[in-house]
């Protein structure tokens, strides 16, 4: 055991006659320098989250509300009736489960991928699903930016379908003969109408401030829905008896082939209705620190169980209702059973429709917009003309010409369904599968050729044969199916 010197004893002595000096001034500034560092951290926390970004304030609801906003607005009683009618009582609704079981799982992956931990960069999170890929950041964007532009397409197409079946309804409840109502012509006056609310809607920063528009949307989905279901057992219970059969539409108005190809179509639709992955990063972005992960996976279990209910009940009853005749839009088919009594009734329903619409828009929108505005920082960073006047002439001059864009190309396209056909042959597999797969097997570092790894796989290459039979359906029927 060693001894201490005389020297180090000495050294001791000094230390602490030194800290028994400065003990008083320590006491007496102990509340001056301490309190003002915490009021500091208090005010800052109370703005800002741990990542120097704006607090989010999305909650459980609120996301559930963004999701049941994209997903609905993305088909159901537009086409979802139409889909059933070509695929039958049996494997229609063995497809919509189908998808929807592996957009939900798929789902889950991708709310693992939002927060990491990166010891080379410093970041914690991933504030767009681009974001979260990493790899492959360029194909992933462009698939992700063009199926969101191309969902707003649709989105303006479908809009002005429930606009003019306000108008046919009421010609037809005037004038009690169809052929005197007439309204197709009107289809692009309807479609710039449309574009005019997006544009002024368009100029909201962000997605954390569309919540408010994306709960308007959730209700008014379910006012329309509601009002359809009800039509529907209406007109199921007048009948008596239930259309459609088990194999979907008789070969005595198509052809086999024909049938063939609105049968994979019909797959394309039902893809296209689940194809809300594309902005789950960016709506789990909106929840409040710490909890995002767990939120989000409450919101979509919600939401994927509660619309896919919704999906097999509106479906069923359309297809009930109009058998191997199931339009298009299954509220503008009840305008033709409706037009001498609860024609109101129908226009309320197609009304909320395209308010739904209008949110649904501004859901999808805003990813891309803010990824364009950031990038053009990024990019002139250093020119002296955009750090003076920043974003505030930029940003409403590319958002209005993007709802131009938007807006001018639905005038282009003849049909919503194949809108959504081809998006959803191309869109499921790549945006709500193939990247949320590859992302969660990095993320884990699941090895090669273990069972996970495989079964994984499997999924992957089972969903794009999938997509590629319904791409080639959509593409055929665009160009000899009517």
């Amino acid at each position: 055991m060693m001894m201490a010197t005389p020297r180090a004893d000495n050294e001791i002595e000094e230390v602490e006659a030194d800290l028994h000096e400065i003990q008083p001034v320590l006491e007496a500034n102990e509340e001056i320098q301490i309190q003002p560092a915490s009021t500091e951290f208090d005010d800052y926390s109370r703005y800002f989250d741990v990542d120097g970004r704006t607090k989010r304030k999305g909650t459980f609801w609120t996301a559930t509300a963004h999701i049941i906003t994209a997903v609905i607005g993305l088909g159901g009683v537009l086409t979802l009736t139409w889909a059933m009618a070509q695929l039958g009582w049996i494997f229609g609704p063995i497809a919509m489960v189908l998808f929807a079981a592996v957009n939900f799982y798929t789902s889950i992956l991708l709310t693992h991928c939002y927060r990491r931990d990166e010891s080379v960069t410093g970041r914690t999170n991933s504030y767009t699903y681009t974001d979260a890929v990493r790899r492959n950041v360029q194909i992933c964007g462009l698939f992700q930016y063009l199926n969101i532009s191309g969902i707003a397409i649709g989105f303006t197409i479908a809009a002005s379908t429930n606009m003019m079946a306000i108008e046919r309804t009421h010609c037809m409840h005037v004038n009690q003969r169809k052929d005197q109502c007439d309204v197709s012509r009107k289809s692009r006056m309807y479609m710039i109408l449309f574009g005019l609310v997006e544009m002024v809607l368009s100029h909201i920063s962000n997605l954390n401030k569309v919540s408010w528009l994306s709960i308007i949307a959730t209700i008014m989905s379910l006012i329309y829905s509601g009002i359809g279901l009800g039509l529907g057992m209406a007109k199921v219970a007048e009948h008596g008896t239930l259309k459609g059969s088990l194999t979907g539409i008789s070969t005595d108005t198509i052809t086999h082939t024909q049938k063939v190809w609105k049968r994979l179509q019909a797959l394309g639709a039902i893809a296209f209705a689940y194809s809300f992955s594309i902005i789950l990063i960016e709506i789990q972005d909106t929840i409040k620190s710490p909890a995002e992960q767990s939120t989000m996976k409450r919101a979509a279990v919600v939401s994927i169980v509660s619309v896919t209910a919704y999906y097999l009940l509106c479906g069923s009853i359309g297809y009930a209702t109009f058998g191997d005749y199931a339009p298009e839009n299954l509220l503008a088919g009840f305008g033709s059973f409706y037009h001498d009594r609860l024609y109101w009734l129908v226009d309320i329903a197609n009304f909320t429709v395209v308010m739904h619409l209008i949110g649904a828009y501004q859901v999808f929108s805003q990813p891309l917009l803010a990824f364009v505005e950031n990038w053009a920082a990024h990019r002139w960073s250093g020119s002296e003309v955009f750090t003076e006047y920043g974003l505030s002439v930029f940003r409403p001059l590319w958002r209005t010409t993007f709802v131009v864009f938007t807006t001018c190309m639905a005038m282009a396209f003849p049909s919503f369904r194949y809108i959504i056909g081809t998006l959803g042959a191309f869109g499921f597999w790549s945006l709500a599968v193939f990247f949320p797969i590859t992302m969660y097997l990095s993320e884990k570092k699941i090895r090669k050729c273990t069972r996970s790894w495989v079964g994984h796989q499997m999924l992957n290459g089972s969903v794009l044969m999938i997509s590629i039979l319904a791409a080639i359906g959509t593409i055929v029927g665009s160009f000899d199916l009517n």
